[in-house]
């Protein structure tokens, strides 16, 4: 990501920020562009290069009312389409399947010791990500501005692994989903560190449809544990795989979206972008 494209996106954030903050209040466009310092009509350009929408057509899609309304409206059918993770159109996600490969129990419990792990920094959608496999797959993905603390993050997952800091083909195979163009993604893996309730959780967050919403409660119920919901909701927040397997799609049954391990805002800007993205 160049300064530009940083300062841009800094604008971006604090543009959604304001907007989840005063939504209530239907603010105008010229009071959000003011809130970033840009004209009505630059603060308009920009934001809709970014979101593909006009910053009022955001303004409903992240509304608590229009939440309630996709929950009310996928919830029959939510699950029936297992890992149906994309969108179809030319320009959108489609056709991807994600599989998770649970580590062994040995490497479960040994923390990584003797597991070679590549990883590397990329830019995307929604800031600057760092990216780590293993020789089976993706073992890592989490969004940070600061390459420091997102490698310390990693580590300490992996705290007795070997890392190289160098991009290999199944980072790049999954670093596409952050691009226009999906249409040379082949089947992406996961080798994931998780018990096996931590695994069927994220297998559950799996099968959510891009531009679709469910509850901590939804997903219990999906892996038959109805009365689970508390433990659902540690399992999402210790997702390892950020936008990929998409926690970010989970939120309160009121609506509300609720935390997100990258931070809020974030959350709110992929859920945002996913709804223009499945409304355009």
């Amino acid at each position: 990501m160049n300064k530009q494209e940083y300062i841009n996106y800094t604008r971006i954030t604090e543009a959604i920020e304001y907007i989840k903050q005063n939504y209530t209040e239907q603010p105008t466009l010229e009071e959000i562009a003011e809130k970033v310092n840009l004209s009505p009509f630059h603060f308009q350009r920009l934001f809709t290069d970014w979101a593909g929408v006009s910053p009022k057509k955001f303004l409903q899609f992240i509304s608590i009312q229009h939440a309630k309304i996709i929950l009310n409206n996928s919830q029959s059918t939510l699950f029936e389409t297992a890992y149906k993770t994309g969108l179809s159109g030319t320009s959108r996600l489609h056709d991807l399947f994600v599989k998770i490969e649970g580590m062994t129990p040995g490497e479960y419990k040994n923390k990584g010791e003797n597991l070679t792990i590549n990883y590397n920094f990329a830019k995307s959608k929604f800031g600057r990500i760092l990216v780590a496999s293993t020789h089976k797959g993706i073992c890592y993905m989490g969004f940070s501005d600061n390459e420091e603390i997102a490698f310390s993050e990693l580590q300490k997952r992996f705290p007795k692994a070997s890392f190289m800091q160098q991009t290999d083909e199944i980072q790049h195979n999954a670093l596409q989903i952050y691009t226009q163009d999906w249409s040379e993604i082949n089947k992406i893996k996961l080798h994931l560190k998780g018990t096996d309730f931590q695994l069927k959780v994220w297998e559950a967050l799996l099968k959510i449809p891009t531009g679709n919403l469910t509850t901590y409660g939804n997903i219990a119920k999906s892996i038959k544990k109805p009365n689970a919901s508390r433990a659902v909701g540690t399992a999402i927040g210790n997702n390892p795989i950020a936008f990929l397997i998409p926690c970010h799609r989970v939120i309160q049954s009121t609506g509300v979206f609720g935390g997100y391990m990258w931070g809020t805002t974030r959350k709110t800007a992929i859920i945002g972008w996913e709804a223009s993205q499945n409304n355009m």
